[in-house]
């Protein structure tokens, strides 16, 4: 039998929250200096992260000087953002969702949402990030994406991914990108930026097991996903790294 947080985007990172914290990428400082000369965006504007997980957007924008709201549906993500920025005093944690902020009427100068974006229902979401939004307020969507045609491995990994994860292409984020992302934002602007991790087999690991795609421990198919993929690493790697190939993509506009 499926267990629920299988299915329900509120819960299928509950048992994923420390390799998301070690292992997943997070943005890079050039995002805020786009958004700023892109949107002027400032250090007095209130953002609402949503589905703001454990902080990694937030992070940048409290560095900005930002306050930030970080609505959040998943316990156990809240808590570990919540242990994590508990001396920052620009950090708000909100046990909210994308549809349900709880946030007040025109609030927030800008409303969030990075690796996120996909599991939101998209009317419902506008209808209430409109709301939450003050006049000229504007809309921030964020993808960290592997550039999976640039390197043998790169693709190898995700043609090993598509043979061997759970419903990988289903929850795959590139699929709301293009002509989903342009009926939701108007007057949208792109940016890009592309960096390098080099990773160990852990680090490979751990990111894997970050994705709720893949087979947890207890799930029957775990032992043999992490063998094949300790295998591809091996194949792959140099001085004991491969190198992961990223892409951000940032994509602002007004609702």
């Amino acid at each position: 039998m499926d267990k629920p947080h299988e299915h329900d985007p509120r819960l299928r990172f509950s048992n994923r929250v420390q390799d998301y914290l070690r292992h997943r990428p997070g943005y890079p400082p050039e995002l805020i200096a786009w958004l700023t000369d892109k949107i002027d965006l400032r250090p007095s504007w209130i953002v609402a992260d949503v589905g703001s997980g454990t902080g990694m957007l937030a992070r940048e924008f409290c560095r900005n000087g930002n306050l930030v709201y970080g609505v959040e549906p998943n316990a156990a993500m809240r808590t570990a953002a919540e242990e994590l920025f508990e001396r920052e005093p620009h950090f708000v944690s909100v046990d909210g969702s994308a549809e349900a902020t709880t946030l007040p009427d025109g609030s927030v100068d800008l409303v969030t949402a990075a690796q996120a974006f996909h599991w939101f229902e998209p009317e419902a979401t506008r209808r209430e990030w409109q709301r939450i939004l003050c006049p000229g307020g504007r809309a921030l969507v964020v993808f960290n994406s592997r550039r999976v045609e640039t390197s043998p491995f790169m693709r190898a990994y995700d043609a090993f991914l598509v043979a061997n994860a759970v419903d990988y292409q289903g929850v795959d984020h590139r699929r709301v990108l293009g002509d989903n992302l342009r009926a939701f934002l108007d007057d949208m602007h792109d940016w890009r930026f592309e960096f390098t991790r080099a990773m160990t087999f852990e680090d490979v690991r751990g990111l894997s097991m970050s994705s709720s795609y893949v087979p947890a421990p207890e799930h029957p198919g775990h032992a043999a996903f992490m063998q094949g993929l300790e295998q591809l690493v091996d194949e792959h790697a140099k001085d004991g790294t491969v190198e992961m190939l990223y892409q951000t993509e940032a994509y602002v506009g007004r609702l």
